[in-house]
């Protein structure tokens, strides 16, 4: 037996050595695919006889039907099928042809030439019998087109975002206005709940009234004058339920006067001696009383032991009102800048009895009013007096207590006590505070107008009643307003 071997970098040109040296009646035994190329082995048609069971062969074979062939390694070798010769080898009757196998293409992740030369070659080898070489050579088809699926085209993302637009913008308005209509709601049951409590004020002043006459009337008395709710409802505790209107004011009296800290003796201040800075809002009369205790200070202890200091540099001619009032008493002034400057003064002045120190006045406002608090602490051991204008209302008042508080505060002193109508609100803050009122000044002249605290007298014009033709005087149940609007 002649077996033929035919080697070529294509499948065609191996084919076509085969049929040029053998002829169209050659028969392919195999071919696949080797190092470079393609490998086919093939037959004479005369040595057919040598192969085993030729004696048995039948009926012609029919004529192989056109298959497709996988593309060969190269670009210009496409997939097609060829036939050596129109005669086929006769095929045993007994053993007809197994039915051919299709198995599914999966493509590689990455498909390099040799990958594909090797893996179509072999493809070829396994699927195809050697009848399959036998069809006509000008049929060719291509395999890709009918074997490999088109990939999926994925589907945008950006019309899916654009789709949910509209929803996510329909989403926040719906939460806008869920959240329009909480604070709507939110502000009609504070609505609701004001009225609820003045009712309820209302009720339990009726209740007050009609149990306890004398203590709703001082109650009403004490809101009159100016003190604040909170302690006019603290003060009226002290009333019995079956006391007289003039046992009531007594109790009142009495009770406020335990509250009030008025210092009894100016020992504290003057005798003690020590720093002490004058502080306060403008236009409380800081320097004019600066220069009253100091006046007091020289009638006691002579002016060598006492000395002035200003840290106002931004009011006009305060510095050099001071030291007119220096000049006049005979003690020296010194003017300084900034903590350092403070500090190096009061260093210097140590062995003095007293030391005043007159502030520049800023509202309680200013977030200055605590950088002067921090630069009067660093200076060293210096003790701060505020002063309360005693002709402003109650709030404003706390508000400048609450700015200028911290546990360097000795205490205050009442100015302009003679141009105030009522001294409740100024006691009011001093009581509810616990502040203790060393002074009290009533007028300009130095050092006449500066006086101690005299009890009775502060009380008196605490607790004076409004005339009935005030317009200040309440009626019927606007007590019972007041202290409901005081949230009490």
């Amino acid at each position: 037996m002649n077996v033929k071997r035919y080697f070529a970098p294509s499948a065609r040109e191996a084919l076509r050595a085969l049929k040029a040296e053998l002829g169209a009646d050659a028969i392919v035994l195999s071919n696949r695919a080797v190092e470079g190329g393609v490998e086919i082995l093939a037959l004479p048609a005369d040595d057919v006889g040598a192969l085993p069971g030729a004696s048995r062969a039948a009926a012609p074979a029919p004529q192989p039907t056109a298959r497709p062939a996988p593309a060969a390694p190269s670009a210009e070798d496409d997939d097609f099928q060829v036939s050596l010769s129109g005669r086929a080898p006769a095929a045993p009757a007994a053993t007809p042809k197994p039915a051919r196998i299709i198995r599914p293409f999966n493509p590689p992740r990455m498909e390099t030439a040799d990958y594909v030369m090797r893996s179509r070659a072999a493809a070829l080898s396994e699927q195809y019998s050697i009848d399959d070489w036998s069809a006509p050579e000008t049929a060719v088809r291509p395999l890709a087109a009918e074997t490999v699926p088109a990939p999926k085209q994925p589907v945008p993302a950006a019309p899916q975002v654009r789709a949910a637009e509209p929803a996510r913008a329909v989403e926040d308005e719906r939460i806008r206005s869920l959240q329009e209509a909480n604070v709507q709601l939110m502000k009609e049951m504070a609505g609701i709940r004001s009225m609820i409590e003045r009712q309820l004020a209302g009720f339990a002043w009726g209740e007050t009234r009609r149990k306890a006459p004398a203590r709703a009337d001082i109650v009403g008395e004490l809101l009159e004058a100016g003190f604040s709710s909170v302690l006019a409802r603290r003060l009226a505790e002290a009333v019995d339920e079956e006391a007289s209107p003039e046992d009531a004011r007594a109790a009142v009296k009495n009770a406020l006067a335990r509250d009030l800290r008025a210092v009894a003796s100016d020992a504290d201040i003057i005798d003690r001696g020590g720093v002490y800075a004058l502080v306060g809002p403008t236009g409380v009369g800081k320097t004019t009383t600066t220069a009253k205790l100091a006046a007091r200070c020289v009638v006691r202890h002579g002016a060598e032991r006492l000395a002035l200091i200003t840290t106002d540099g931004y009011r006009i001619g305060a510095q050099e009102q001071l030291r007119i009032y220096g000049r006049i008493l005979g003690v020296p002034v010194f003017s300084v800048r900034d903590a350092a400057d403070l500090r190096q003064t009061l260093a210097e002045l140590r062995n003095k009895h007293m030391v005043l120190i007159d502030t520049m006045g800023m509202s309680q406002r200013d977030k200055m009013v605590a950088e002067q608090a921090a630069m009067l602490t660093g200076a060293g051991d210096v003790r701060r007096l505020l002063l309360l204008n005693s002709t402003c209302r109650g709030d404003t008042l706390a508000d400048v207590v609450r700015a200028y508080s911290g546990p360097d505060l000795a205490g205050c002193v009442l100015t302009k006590v003679d141009e105030a109508a009522s001294l409740a609100p100024a006691l009011d803050v001093a009581v509810r505070n616990e502040l203790n009122v060393f002074y009290v000044a009533n007028g300009q002249r130095v050092p006449e107008d500066l006086h101690l605290p005299n009890r009775a007298y502060l009380l008196h014009r605490a607790l004076r009643e409004q005339s009935a033709e005030s317009p200040w005087k309440l009626q019927g149940d606007e007590a019972a307003l007041m202290l409901a609007a005081g949230g009490v």
